[in-house]
């Protein structure tokens, strides 16, 4: 019988949860004031357009762990004696409620009503939908499909012939932005696109089928190899795109993006995976990481709410005041203030664990 959890997954899950809640802190932005020209720091941030940093990974990597978290659910329920057709409510419901969560948290960012489809919960909801649907057909036929959407979504930008809208590769003047502006009138400020859920469905339906590799083969050495294979494949294929002219641009998930970032994800899956396997040489992981994995769409709420819109201020009066009495440079004290807020994160996360409170959806 299949287990509802896997370590290596939520651990991986809890690795992408603290890299986001950091981000909410502000302390990537603070470190960068500090080291502006700092190449690493760079990597925390997205690239203005084209090309691939470290963070333009971390969206791709919360897809593909759903994809792997949903096969690893629905598996667990169908051990028990559930069937797919009586699973359908709970993951129709659990998409309408992560679409209400990524459109609700618009409106809080924006402090109004308004209608944006932009967020990765948002995303999350229509991809989870197309996976669950997905996951009882053959490996073949489920890569299939991710292609075929794959083919569709870079099909549409392609072959547009929209006035204004029609260069596949530009900010604000392709297929994506007419859909946004059909759809909500009106434009992301970071060129973001609200139907990149179509072609990043394939994140998660290889999340899905990662799930079902772990689950069905042995020995762990044979997955870990699949692993290494696969990621190593998407990096080649994604450049291999970029250099015969179609570039690697998150903001609108071109086809490089999609297999360069899906193989670089694939290898930190990896590593995660193979530090969960004996006889590899563990590196003793901390376990906050698997509480914030255990909570992961609960802690990213809280931390784009709570956190962004009040913790941040709050702290900042006694860590900020502290600082000052201290003579501790402002932007120092800014950094502080990131860590103190980021230690709360934590804490809440490994409360909850403790006392084995879990929010679902």
């Amino acid at each position: 019988m299949i287990t509802n959890r896997f370590p290596a997954v939520d651990y991986f899950r809890g690795f992408i949860l603290f890299l986001l809640a950091a981000e909410s802190t502000g302390l990537y932005e603070h470190l960068d004031t500090l080291f502006p020209h700092s190449f690493v720091l760079k990597q925390f941030f997205h690239a203005d357009w084209q090309g691939l940093h470290f963070w333009d990974l971390i969206q791709p990597g919360f897809m593909l762990i759903a994809g792997s978290s949903l096969y690893f659910s629905t598996y667990k329920r169908l051990d028990q004696g559930a069937s797919y057709a009586t699973l359908w409510p709970h993951i129709i419901k659990r998409s309408i409620l992560l679409f209400l969560a990524g459109t609700g948290l618009h409106c809080i960012y924006r402090g109004e009503m308004v209608l944006e489809l932009w967020n990765v919960l948002t995303q999350l909801a229509f991809t989870t939908l197309i996976t669950f649907f997905l996951l009882r057909f053959s490996i073949p036929l489920q890569i299939a499909a991710s292609l075929l959407l794959l083919l569709i979504a870079h099909s549409l930008y392609m072959f547009s012939s929209i006035p204004g809208f029609d260069q596949p590769f530009t900010p604000d003047q392709n297929f994506g932005s007419y859909v946004d502006l059909l759809v909500m009138g009106k434009l992301s400020n970071g060129h973001w696109i609200a139907m990149n859920f179509l072609p990043t469905a394939a994140h998660t339906i290889w999340g899905g089928l990662i799930g079902r590799l772990i689950h069905r083969t042995n020995p762990p050495k044979t997955v870990l190899r699949t692993l290494i294979g696969l990621g190593l494949l998407g990096i080649i294929v994604g450049y291999g795109l970029d250099f015969a002219g179609i570039p690697i641009i998150k903001r609108t998930v071109t086809l490089s993006f999609i297999a360069a970032s899906g193989g670089w994800v694939t290898l930190l899956m990896a590593l995660f995976y193979a530090n969960w396997m004996k006889g590899t040489g563990q590196i003793q992981l901390p376990k906050y990481l698997h509480a914030l994995g255990n909570n992961s769409i609960f802690i990213y709420i809280f931390f784009e709410t709570i956190v962004t819109q009040w913790l941040n201020k709050t702290t900042h009066i006694f860590v900020g005041g502290f600082a000052h009495l201290v003579s501790i440079p402002e932007a120092w004290g800014d950094v502080l203030n990131s860590i103190v807020v980021l230690m709360i994160i934590v804490r809440l996360a490994t409360w909850l664990d403790g006392k084995k409170i879990y929010f679902k959806l």
